[in-house]
């Protein structure tokens, strides 16, 4: 393995093994301090963190299909994005910043697998509104999934030259 295989690597699981411990943490800790349903407000009329759960993905989207099916179509999509992504750190040559992309997207997909794996539903704790508009309350991995994300489609949009 060359020195920017090595390096690509380091960065790269430094970067997702944060955010699924911090997603993994932050679940914890929102299932343990408040009640499911429940709330606490962090600014008035803007943020709340929550306890909710999503059978469905990122911000509830398809939460409605929360079947045994659609549980398993969902954590085969994330596995089959996990493996993609790998295979991508693995076999290509990366700027920074899509390597920092890919590690956020990644981090991010694994923190939701591992809460449809062991609990069939992703455990979301951030409600950030204006007065009642609310946005679909949400987690540290579904942030990280939408950073990942943006990044992703503004190096697609202006690509960047690899370093050597």
């Amino acid at each position: 393995m060359n020195q920017y295989n090595k390096q690509t690597l380091t960065t790269f699981g430094i970067i997702a093994a944060i955010i699924i411990i911090a997603d993994q943490l932050t679940k914890y800790w929102i299932s343990d301090n408040i009640t499911f349903n429940g709330s606490e407000t962090i600014i008035p009329g803007f943020l709340d963190l929550v306890h909710v759960t999503n059978s469905g993905v990122a911000f509830g989207a398809f939460s409605h299909h929360g079947n045994i099916l659609s549980r398993f179509a969902l954590s085969g999509i994330s596995l089959t994005a996990l493996v993609v992504i790998t295979w991508i750190i693995i076999s290509q040559r990366l700027d920074r910043y899509s390597i920092i992309g890919f590690a956020l997207f990644f981090g991010g997909a694994a923190g939701n697998f591992v809460d449809r794996v062991m609990f069939g539903q992703v455990t979301d704790f951030i409600d950030v509104h204006i007065g009642n508009l609310h946005w679909p309350a949400f987690n540290l991995a579904d942030s990280a999934l939408t950073i990942g994300a943006i990044i992703f489609c503004v190096r697609l949009i202006f690509p960047g030259r690899v370093e050597t």
